[in-house]
């Protein structure tokens, strides 16, 4: 199994569990993180870090955000979202 970007992080972009993230698995689109499912490891490092929650086991994802499982996927191997491991600061602050 993987982790997965849900709809939480749209509009956010909260950039804490990148620089938790063991294998930078973690890309980043124009409102949102992506994690690629064949670069993570399943650590679940990056879960506590998320402040707005977005961050799901793919099993656990919530019902109505299942298509962030494929959208995660597609958008971190799309080769239009670049890998990110740096902090940035949020689009929205809380």
């Amino acid at each position: 199994m993987t982790f997965v970007v849900t709809g939480a992080c749209d509009g956010c972009k909260y950039t804490d569990c990148v620089v938790v993230c063991p294998v930078d698995c973690f890309y980043e689109g124009a409102t949102m993180l992506y994690i690629n499912p064949t670069e993570c490891i399943d650590c679940d490092a990056c879960v506590p870090e998320c402040p707005v929650e977005a961050i799901y086991e793919e099993s656990d994802v919530p019902e109505g955000q299942e298509d962030y499982i494929e959208i995660n996927a597609d958008e971190s191997t799309s080769g239009q979202c670049p890998n990110i491991v740096d902090r940035k600061p949020p689009l929205k602050q809380p």
